[in-house]
């Protein structure tokens, strides 16, 4: 199923559940989803495709994550309690991530796959790994990784 239908059917089930933070935060991924959508009609495109929806999750996640930390600098646990609340639902849409086995395992494929030999080849490494596994790798701790292994 696809997530735009599953952002829907699961608000459905959340407003006759009557549980109203699972339902605000449906409400706004589906905001967001349409924003991103009206983004890409310049481009001809009228939905943007699932690996974009995946990518906007990860970008709300991210966003959220980051105010957790202020809040927490603020000493406003009940605002970080709101936002991890949010990061629960957000992330039960996403597809599941590489644990550091694999990840270790999907770079050193992407080196030997590239011919990657020093950091001025971290790009072509990098763009490999997007290619694969955009949707279950974390882009910015492979992105550490990668340039550990070249650099050592």
């Amino acid at each position: 199923m696809a997530l735009r239908d599953q952002f829907t059917d699961q608000l459905k089930l959340s407003m006759k559940a009557g549980d109203a933070a699972r339902t605000s935060t449906l409400r706004m991924i589906l905001a967001r989803l349409k924003d991103t959508d009206i983004a890409a009609r310049p481009k001809g495109i009228d939905k943007v495709p699932e690996e974009e929806v995946v990518a906007m999750l990860r970008g709300m996640v991210k966003s959220r994550r980051d105010s957790i930390a202020l809040y927490q600098q603020g000493n406003r646990p009940e605002l970080a309690a709101k936002e991890e609340a949010e990061i629960a639902v957000i992330e039960g849409f996403l597809p599941q991530q590489m644990d550091d086995v694999a990840t270790g395992a999907a770079i050193v494929a992407a080196i030997a796959e590239t011919g990657a030999t020093g950091i001025k080849d971290m790009g072509k490494v990098m763009a490999a790994l997007k290619a694969r596994h955009a949707a279950t790798l974390d882009m910015a701790r492979a992105g550490a990784l990668v340039k550990a292994a070249l650099a050592g």
